[in-house]
């Protein structure tokens, strides 16, 4: 492999999986890595693994750079299995090393791996280790995204390795930010924020902060999937601050549905030519033709959702409560709801709709609009009318 430098002494010896298209029911449609790097001083210290499926080609990447049995440390800034499970094969070959986490982390390796990890070391924010010329300190970052997550920085170099933050799951043969297009690097940045931490979006104004408190000049952003941000670092961190605080929303309706006879997929049409008739953009999603991701990604700089169901069963149609249950885990802040949809004998789906999303905390605007079978010409009418009324709350 050719020598990957973020900076003198600290190389990139990760993974790229080109054929990853699914990761925890996100679809990866332009695949993904995992990226380990190696800090090499007078001491040397690995930052993260790699998935155990791809731990040889990690191994060839390290020896390239130096023997397995020289590093001195590993750091795991987090134990999810797509970073840690290589961990116990590297462990047995850097049988000298000293193996840091958080404690939480610890616990979790622990538990994944076995027993052998109770030797693991545990270290809190500001702790450091000194490799020679070189510094690392740690900044426990909990719930971003598992309790046991954590970033390391390099002092001396001004980079920072925080894991899961700042990530894309994006395969490429560039490794920075200036190699690849930047319209796709944010696309599948936004995705992964969308996708991943949107949750957790408070605790990401918060980490931001104590990072600007902690005086820590950063030049690079190596994240552990994806793009290395080494050209515009502050780039990916205003980008973070925005979506975390609600502050690309813009006056747009998102409109996702699904259909059994195609009633509800005429009304979401007439809804949706109510808003654009008032120059409010209106996206149409369709359910089993569009992924979750996909979805979720265009709502962040949603203002409304309008989410339609059929009846079935006197309740919503599957995929929508598929749907609803992705999204309310989610929670995406400072979005208006709205439901709509068909019924034949009986209704149900919106008064389901309703309860779970006002149970998650969702805003819901109401009433909704429900028709019985086939919409008529009147009907059709009254959603556009609907559409029309949700343009106006968009705007405000």
């Amino acid at each position: 492999m050719t020598k990957i430098s973020l900076k003198e002494g600290i190389s990139w010896v990760g993974v790229v999986d080109w054929n990853i298209r699914d990761f925890h029911d996100y679809v990866t449609s332009c695949g993904s890595s995992y990226n380990a790097y190696l800090v090499q001083d007078e001491k040397t210290a690995l930052i993260d693994t790699v998935k155990a499926t791809f731990c040889n080609e990690l191994i060839t990447h390290i020896s390239e750079l130096t023997p397995l049995e020289k590093i001195d440390y590993i750091i795991v800034n987090h134990v999810e299995m797509d970073h840690s499970s290589g961990l116990p094969i590297i462990a047995k070959l850097a049988k000298n090393a000293k193996i840091y986490a958080t404690a939480r982390g610890k616990e979790e390796l622990i538990k994944h791996y076995g027993t052998e990890f109770e030797r693991v070391e545990i270290v809190k924010t500001g702790d450091k280790i000194s490799l020679g010329k070189k510094t690392l300190t740690f900044l426990e970052a909990p719930m971003l995204h598992w309790p046991d997550s954590m970033f390391t920085y390099v002092i001396e170099d001004k980079v920072l390795m925080p894991n899961d933050a700042f990530g894309q799951h994006l395969a490429s043969s560039g490794h920075f930010d200036d190699e690849v297009d930047q319209v796709v690097l944010m696309k599948e940045a936004i995705t992964y924020y969308s996708n991943i931490l949107t949750p957790f979006a408070p605790l990401i104004v918060k980490k931001i902060q104590e990072v600007i408190d902690m005086k820590l000049p950063i030049d690079i952003i190596a994240p552990s999937h994806g793009i290395i941000w080494r050209k515009d670092p502050v780039k990916i961190i205003n980008a973070y601050i925005e979506w975390a605080t609600g502050k690309t929303v813009k006056p747009k309706v998102a409109i996702v549905f699904d259909t059994m006879w195609d009633s509800t997929n005429k009304m979401a049409r007439a809804i949706g030519d109510g808003i654009a008739s008032q120059g409010v953009e209106a996206k149409l999603f369709k359910l089993r033709c569009t992924e979750n991701t996909e979805i979720v990604t265009e709502i962040t700089d949603s203002k409304i959702v309008l989410v339609g169901s059929p009846t079935l069963n006197n309740g919503m149609f599957p995929s929508v409560g598929m749907f609803l249950t992705y999204i309310t885990g989610l929670k995406p802040k400072g979005k208006l709801w709205g439901f709509f949809g068909s019924y034949g004998w009986g209704g149900g789906a919106i008064r389901n709709m309703t309860k779970m999303t006002k149970e998650a905390g969702f805003e819901v605007i109401e009433p909704s609009i429900e028709l019985k079978w086939v919409p008529t010409e009147e009907e059709i009418k009254k959603c556009f009318d609907y559409g029309v009324q949700i343009a106006q709350k968009a705007k405000t």
